[in-house]
């Protein structure tokens, strides 16, 4: 990241064009925004993720450039990066827009086969893990703490477990967050 080209579009079809480009030649690129009180205000964060999504690019890292603009660092999407329902809905409308190009398509599609596309699917919707489940009923007063946190708190501790790579890291994510959640705390790192 540290040697990246920095690239400050005029607007989104600027970005779309720089896309068009590079996508398959250029590993990332720190995209340059205008805040919105800015008279050279040039696109949204929004905007600019539709476009990269379009070319099975995504967004990353953010950094303050100073008070009227901020760079984002864009980059291929992983294969096995996961799917959030905010991008999930954007593809969809792309798609009915007609704009989405083939390298999109192709991620999409990576993404389903390998499961990427789905695995947030019940982080979204509030499920709880059997594993966890059972966990919780075995510690007093875990699943009443639990139940009472807030949505997107929830949502960080499920998103923590279910992006484990080996199972035994999935088990002590569980048992500290059970652990945490019998004192009525979250983890620490959550804090």
């Amino acid at each position: 990241m540290k040697d990246t080209e920095n690239f400050c579009p005029l607007d989104k079809k600027d970005w779309r064009k720089w896309l068009e480009l590079n996508h398959n030649k250029k590993k990332g690129v720190w995209l340059i925004f205008y805040k919105k009180k800015s008279p050279n205000y040039n696109l949204s964060w929004s905007e600019s993720v539709d476009e990269a999504l379009c070319f099975g690019w995504i967004d990353s890292t953010k950094r303050s450039i100073d008070d009227t603009k901020y760079k984002q660092y864009f980059t291929k999407r992983k294969a096995k990066s996961n799917w959030s329902k905010v991008n999930k809905d954007k593809v969809t409308s792309l798609i009915d827009k007609g704009i989405m190009k083939e390298e999109g398509y192709k991620s999409i599609e990576i993404a389903k086969e390998n499961g990427s596309w789905s695995i947030l699917d019940e982080v979204e919707a509030l499920v709880i893990p059997e594993d966890l489940k059972a966990e919780l009923v075995n510690y007093k007063g875990s699943m009443e703490y639990f139940d009472s946190l807030s949505k997107s708190d929830k949502k960080i501790l499920l998103y923590w477990i279910v992006s484990a790579k080996r199972e035994k890291t999935r088990q002590n994510r569980i048992l500290e967050i059970v652990g945490n959640a019998s004192k009525n705390l979250k983890p620490k790192q959550f804090r």
